[in-house]
């Protein structure tokens, strides 16, 4: 600790070691993910329909949720996060990309062109770094630094406006 009260060091191996941060991002993706892989209650209250869709309806059609800009952004922010530590040298870098596709199969399932919205946010996260940087510089750890602070912040707005 510290000695803030809400502020811990990274116990992470390394160039990230040492670092202070207020709340970690991967436990709170990890949260995210729990949270996804709840069912709705209102899902579970109807009723089993084998009716098609009306006509002139895209069953495929993106059904939005109210936090899907939020989940647009955070898929972006990993895929930044999951570029820069990789360039850095974090062995655990893979475990981003895992648990982002993890999310993403939870929170998508069967909608295909909700699927290639966040792959594509996470795609142009890490695309955008790697137009940018080469090599791990100290730019680079302090936008990773920056980046996983945000979707900390952005995980936990996520869960407390919309998992109850």
């Amino acid at each position: 600790m510290t000695g803030k009260p809400g502020l811990a060091k990274s116990t992470e191996p390394g160039i990230f070691a040492g670092m202070t941060f207020e709340i970690p991002l991967r436990p709170a993706l990890a949260g995210l993910f729990m949270l996804f892989s709840l069912p709705l209650p209102s899902a579970q209250a109807q009723p089993a329909t084998d009716r098609p869709p009306a006509p002139g309806v895209d069953a495929h059609a993106i059904k939005p949720t109210p936090y899907d800009a939020r989940l647009l952004r955070m898929a972006e922010i990993v895929g930044s996060v999951t570029y820069l530590r990789t360039l850095c040298g974090d062995a655990k870098a893979g475990e981003w990309r895992a648990d982002m596709q993890a999310l993403i199969d939870r929170e998508a399932g069967a909608e295909p062109d909700r699927k290639a919205r966040l792959t594509a946010a996470f795609n142009r996260g890490y695309r955008s770094f790697a137009s940018v940087y080469t090599s791990c510089t100290p730019s680079a750890v302090l936008a990773d630094q920056r980046y996983r602070d945000e979707g900390a912040t952005l995980a936990a707005e996520i869960v407390s406006r919309f998992g109850n």
